[in-house]
């Protein structure tokens, strides 16, 4: 249908529940922190504007849209009430004469050269003078009730890690920041480290003074120097406040602990429809934005609406655990963000780390994001019973350290559907030392494979009826898509996840290290995929043993698979950075006995694969045509040719540079 939006149909078919409307505020309140005077003469109105953002939280009722002037903010935003329906919401938006940004942060002015401290491992070793460490006693009234340089970050429950498998040494260090020029400096957890690294502080055991050693040894009296003094940036104090919108404003320092609970640097505080758009997220030091209910051991109220919440055009760079969380958040539409460097805290066995971490999401929809350069954490990741989500036209790039791209996780009822989205690079979470050597012949007749290596594109465990359709899925250490069964994953009436019927449909794979496939068991299916420059079993059945690894001809002779499936040999370059996608003749020919080549029949370049009908690939997956094939992840209407060459767009020509940020498109 023409000028409908198919990429905002669900997997069900229906329409994406959009439930925003144009508002027409009846009430403008200004801010301007650049202006001088009384608070007195400060009522909010153009012409004598409120000095700071909070002045106006307390003012602002249903229908009032607060509009600020440039400027830094050191506040946390408290707003005292919620808007009553999507016309009559409260908005906070930047002005528009310049960047408006809301800090945790203070600045400090005071240091002296810091002494009495050993700096050298050994107390007999002598001290390098060359190494210039300073020194700041906090001052008590900076931090009005919270001082992250007490607290930990650990979270609050600890239950689920699992202590013999990580260094715990990130969880209890400090939540406090120190910054040098807007770059934070890295925290140490003893005194003499600072003098094997530049860029680097210390917290005394107390939390009431800091050390820290500048790059090149130089003083802080010739830059910037921040500390973080404040958990939040933007946040009610009293929850379940709604139809809040924030716009335009850049949200920075926020000293928030490891989840759970979910508490971002800017949080909905488990209200309902909220919009965050055009907002820029930066050094979080454990999340970006929660959109959920917080923490799962609050008391459920009766009729509780969760979610039906707004990300929008966001960039959330360097969160310290995720970027965005949301605790059985609902009816979310997360689309057109950039949420890049989250993880550097290295919690990922804290099991709530991802560049977005969604608990029991239903009637999502993910779409035109980019997600890249997440380290040691999933770019995306479903906890346990989401249904009719829909994951689309998004770029996961670059997963350093990376067990998977996208974790589906626990998922028995109903169907979710990731479909024309391009992933590249996964580079696998796991120690190389424990991989086998298996020199000469001795690894030739084992029955089960290792499973020590990792890296996935998307990983589903104990998760039924999942759909990954019409992607490009390149450089993934392990695998584009593995899942397994987790039988006793079962709370009340609950029953184990057994990981079958997923549909791996007309989707573009390419040198994934260990294999395209990795199903659990046959009762899964796949059909209209190109392979291209996979080697060995790359498709493989893992139940019952002996596993069985195979090659495309393999695969459908003896299990039906792919009969529309194709394999390919040539070469493709993401440019991670330009967001550009080339294809090229490969470099290097087809390794193998020409016997066996032969008899093969291999696509030498993009432009040689073969289309397959979209009507076989939409039966496939058992998803209707319109909701899988409407547009391309360019946004080009396809389906009027009725055929899809594997992958996420109807064509491709050899030797062009596609631009594909989806943003953009």
């Amino acid at each position: 249908m023409m000028g409908r939006d198919t990429t905002a149909l669900l997997p069900n078919g229906e329409m994406f529940d959009f439930w925003e409307r144009e508002n027409h505020y009846d009430r403008i309140l200004y801010v301007d922190g650049r202006v001088t005077g009384t608070g007195d003469a400060q009522d909010g109105s153009e012409a004598h504007p409120y000095h700071t953002i909070s002045q106006a939280a307390k003012a602002a009722q249903p229908g009032t849209c607060v509009r600020i002037h440039a400027g830094v903010y050191r506040e946390c935003v408290s707003p005292k009430q919620g808007g009553v329906d999507a016309e009559h919401m409260i908005c906070y938006e930047a002005f528009g004469d310049g960047e408006v940004c809301v800090k945790a942060s203070e600045v400090i002015t005071d240091f002296r050269e810091s002494t009495g401290w050993r700096s050298a491992p050994n107390p007999v070793q002598k001290r390098d003078f060359s190494v210039r460490i300073w020194e700041h006693r906090l001052h008590p009234e900076m931090f009005q009730g919270y001082n992250p340089f007490c607290a930990v970050n650990i979270l609050h429950d600890r239950l689920f890690i699992e202590y013999d498998k990580t260094d715990m040494t990130t969880y209890l260090n400090r939540r406090g920041m120190i910054f040098c020029d807007g770059k934070p400096l890295r925290q140490m957890a003893l005194y003499h480290q600072m003098a094997e690294q530049e860029g680097s502080y210390w917290v005394e055991a107390n939390g009431q003074t800091i050390h820290f050693r500048l790059p090149g040894d130089d003083a802080p009296k010739n830059h910037l120097i921040e500390i973080t003094c404040r958990e939040q940036c933007f946040a009610p104090q009293t929850p379940f406040l709604s139809y809040i919108k924030v716009k335009n404003i850049t949200f920075s320092h926020a000293a928030t602990g490891a989840p759970v609970p979910q508490r971002g640097t800017v949080s909905a505080y488990r209200g309902h429809h909220w919009v965050i758009e055009g907002c820029t997220i930066d050094w979080s030091n454990g999340v970006g934005i929660d959109i959920g209910n917080e923490c799962w051991h609050h008391e459920f109220q009766e009729g509780q609406i969760i979610g039906h919440s707004v990300i929008r055009g966001c960039t959330i760079k360097d969160a310290g655990v995720c970027g965005i969380a949301g605790l059985f958040a609902t009816h979310m539409l997360v689309e057109d963000n950039l949420i890049e460097g989250t993880g550097w805290q290295r919690m990922e066995l804290s099991w709530e780390a991802g560049g977005m971490k969604l608990h029991n999401s239903v009637n999502g929809l993910f779409r035109r994001n980019i997600f890249k350069n997440t380290l040691r954490a999933d770019h995306i990741w479903l906890d346990c019973g989401n249904e009719n989500n829909r994951i689309t036209n998004n770029l996961f790039l670059d997963g350093i350290e990376q067990r998977e791209a996208v974790f589906i996780e626990c998922t028995r009822d109903g169907v979710n559907l990731i479909d024309h989205n391009i992933f590249w690079n996964v580079e696998g979470r796991f120690d190389p030392a424990k991989a086998p050597v298996e020199p000469g012949s001795s690894g030739w007749y084992k029955l089960t494979e290792p499973d020590v290596v990792n890296g996935y594109a998307v990983y589903g465990e104990g998760t039924d009826h999942l759909r990954i359709v019409g992607n490009l899925i390149g450089k993934c250490r392990s695998a584009g898509y593995f899942s397994k069964t987790v039988a006793f994953r079962a709370h009340g009436m609950e029953r184990g996840g057994t990981s079958r019927d997923a549909a791996v449909v007309g989707n573009l794979f390419y040198d994934c290290g260990e294999a395209a496939v990795k199903f659990p068991t046959a009762d899964n299916a796949a059909e209209g995929n190109a392979y291209v420059k996979m080697q060995g079993g790359y498709l493989r059945i893992l139940y019952p043993a002996p596993e069985m690894l195979l090659h495309l001809p393999a695969w459908k002779e003896f299990l039906g698979f792919d009969l529309e499936g194709q394999e390919g040999w040539f070469d493709m370059e993401v440019d991670t950075d330009a967001y550009t996608l080339k294809f090229k003749s490969a470099a290097d020919p087809i390794p193998g006995s020409g016997r066996e080549i032969g008899r093969r029949d291999f696509a030498m370049s993009v432009e040689d694969l073969r289309p397959v009908p979209q009507e076989v690939l939409s039966d496939a997956a058992k998803v209707d045509g319109e909701v899988l094939y409407g547009t391309d992840l360019f946004g080009d209407e396809a389906q009027k040719s009725g055929f899809r060459i594997p992958g996420p767009a109807a064509a491709f020509t050899a030797g062009v540079a596609y631009p594909i940020d989806p943003r953009n498109l």
